[in-house]
């Protein structure tokens, strides 16, 4: 983990409101280089409006969202991009009439360095053998695994400085969950900063160097993710009664 100084992703005091709902309250995250950093919280709890903030997909009331120092309030979601953010969207959202090499191109639509690419698509075939084998597949027939490692690599082709994940666990059967978040923890070793909006607390604070819980817009508790895991509210809230 990188100790810069720097956050590489920062919200600083950032309010959201649809409309007169105020959806995000005084919302402040740091993360840094190297970090993965969990949100958790339940539904309409604002997660979910939190990554499309980070993507310009929703303008902050108040308060400044910053990329690697440079601040990103009112940007467009591909200015965000090009600084180096990319997501894995909730339930992966393939191409899937597009074959997975099509779908992989994609991800690199905004990269300059179009000589690099091969590189890349080396990088993604060595972490996901299982990817070069279906390049010519239409993505749609492909297993909820498969795409899972499709979307993932799709985000990687875009060489993101912050990989964000929306519920990477939804909708996958739990054996799949077990090996999404190995994959997870394995572009995290690699050197990718992951923030990871999810709903399974137990699984995200596994692998996670620290969190955020999110409640009515509120962040009410940020901590390591170890002490997340020991602290007792949080276990009854999210985790279930752990005995």
């Amino acid at each position: 983990m990188s100790t810069d100084a720097r956050p590489i992703l920062e919200f600083r005091d950032v309010n959201v409101h649809y409309g007169p709902v105020h959806v995000l309250k005084d919302v402040n995250i740091e993360i840094f280089a190297g970090e993965m950093v969990c949100l958790l919280g339940g539904n309409a709890s604002g997660k979910t409006t939190t990554l499309k903030t980070i993507l310009g997909m929703v303008q902050p009331s108040a308060g400044d969202v910053v990329v690697d120092g440079n601040v990103m309030t009112g940007a467009t979601t591909a200015d965000i991009v090009s600084h180096g953010v990319t997501m894995v969207p909730e339930n992966r959202r393939l191409f899937k009439r597009m074959t997975v090499k099509e779908n992989l191109e994609i991800g690199a639509y905004l990269r300059t360095d179009r000589e690099n690419l091969a590189d890349e698509l080396d990088a993604i075939f060595e972490m996901f053998p299982r990817v070069k084998e279906r390049l010519s597949q239409k993505a749609g027939t492909l297993s909820g695994g498969e795409q899972q490692m499709v979307a993932v690599g799709r985000a990687l082709m875009a060489k993101p400085k912050v990989l964000l994940m929306d519920e990477p666990s939804m909708g996958l059967a739990p054996v799949l969950v077990q090996q999404n978040f190995e994959i997870i923890e394995r572009i995290n070793d690699a050197g990718v900063t992951v923030f990871m909006v999810e709903q399974n607390a137990n699984m995200a604070l596994s692998i996670a160097d620290r969190g955020y819980v999110l409640q009515t817009g509120r962040i009410v508790l940020d901590d390591t993710a170890e002490a997340l895991m020991a602290n007792e509210d949080l276990r009854k809230a999210y985790l279930g009664d752990v005995e």
